[in-house]
């Protein structure tokens, strides 16, 4: 069988299981270590039986239900390539913008500072930690996670792309707490989907359930991060988070009881929806939501 027919074959299956009919190319570049053009040039060069092999197993697994992400066991995320695997949510494409929209406001708020003391609480694979530390010089970061397992994969990641970054196990804010330490900027993609609303099969039935669903209205970690964030906070600092689309009253509530004093401002993401939240602390902002 050459590559040509198979490949047919797989995205003729692909239609008729109602699946993404891209994977079985995405599958065979990550299998035969081909880039799209080598792949092009030998699409009538016979598949030799070790390669069929493991495609097959690849494809199955798909077919079952499991993300290519983890079948590659990788995802990129702002040009770098990380590692992911059940134990991390997988990058989103969302996230890239929060990053961009974090690394517009350490450039806004803090060019005369000669180093940025940043953390990223929640960090999961280290994508956005690890992103912030390879794209701005001047950021000292650190990064937490609850999960052992996920703080493994970070670190991987961090020694692969050569990233610095302090990393810390425990709940939330707690090793941050525990070490005295004090931030400029607060970081945090903290779970925030509710936990009886409907999601992906594909995302509920493998990602970890302790990155996806934040309580019952998505806001239990947001809230549990307003109460304490102070005291890890610098005298003058930004906080940006990720959010739940159709969040945005239920956190202006959240922002009236635990920073009735600070600005904020809701960003849209490329489909003009509320993705992003950024509060100020003793900061002035001219464009902001309050």
């Amino acid at each position: 069988m050459t590559i040509r027919e198979l490949i047919h074959s797989s995205e003729l299956l692909m239609d008729e299981k109602q699946k993404d009919s891209n994977v079985p190319k995405v599958l065979f570049y990550h299998v035969s270590n081909m880039e799209p053009h080598e792949l092009y040039l030998k699409m009538d060069e016979e598949v030799n039986r070790d390669t069929l092999e493991i495609y097959n197993n690849y494809l199955d697994r798909y077919l079952k239900g499991e993300p290519v992400q983890y079948i590659k066991g990788k995802e990129y995320f702002f040009a770098y390539e990380f590692k992911v695997n059940e134990d991390v949510l997988i990058p989103r494409y969302e996230t890239e913008e929060l990053v961009e929209n974090i690394l517009y406001h350490i450039d806004d708020y803090f060019k005369d500072y000669k180093t940025v003391k940043l953390c990223d609480v929640g960090t999961g694979s280290g994508a956005i930690a690890i992103t912030l530390a390879l794209e701005e010089e001047k950021l000292d970061v650190y990064a937490t996670d609850i999960s052992e397992k996920a703080l493994a994969v970070a670190k991987e990641n961090a020694k692969d792309l050569n990233a610095h970054i302090t990393f810390y196990q425990g709940d939330m804010l707690q090793p941050l707490i525990d070490h005295h330490l004090k931030f400029d900027f607060f970081v945090s993609n903290p779970p925030y989907i509710p936990v009886h609303q409907d999601i992906d099969p594909i995302v509920k039935n493998n990602e970890p359930h302790v990155a996806l669903f934040g309580g019952e209205d998505g806001l239990y970690f947001y809230r549990k991060i307003f109460e304490r964030v102070k005291e890890v906070l610098n005298d003058k600092a930004i906080l940006a988070f990720e959010m739940g689309f159709d969040q945005k009253e239920l956190m202006e509530e959240a922002l009236d009881y635990y920073f009735k004093d600070s600005p904020y401002q809701f960003i849209k993401d490329i489909n003009g929806k509320n993705r992003m939240l950024f509060i100020y602390y003793n900061i002035e902002h001219v464009h902001t939501d309050r």
